[in-house]
């Protein structure tokens, strides 16, 4: 069905998230939950509603996470 989740933080990911990253993250949770790979038409806006909605609470979580011991790891609030 999908390809799976990728961790979208440092150390694992060796540059911060891009949009695209969270983006396409956020398609592949929704994907993964609806069951659906691609919605009906009568689906779409509430398929998309969904992943702009999981990419929104992703780049939050990822722009105040704070990784200890990470060498070089950003703290809240940093970009």
């Amino acid at each position: 069905m999908c390809r799976s989740i990728k961790t979208l933080r440092p150390p694992v990911l060796e540059h911060d998230a891009t949009e695209e990253d969270i983006r396409a993250a956020a398609l592949q949770y929704v994907r993964k939950i609806s069951g659906f790979r691609a919605p009906a038409a009568h689906n779409q806006e509430v398929f998309d509603r969904a992943v702009d909605a999981v990419a929104e609470a992703t780049g939050e979580l990822l722009q105040d996470l704070v990784v200890r011991g990470a060498g070089g790891a950003k703290a809240k609030g940093a970009a």
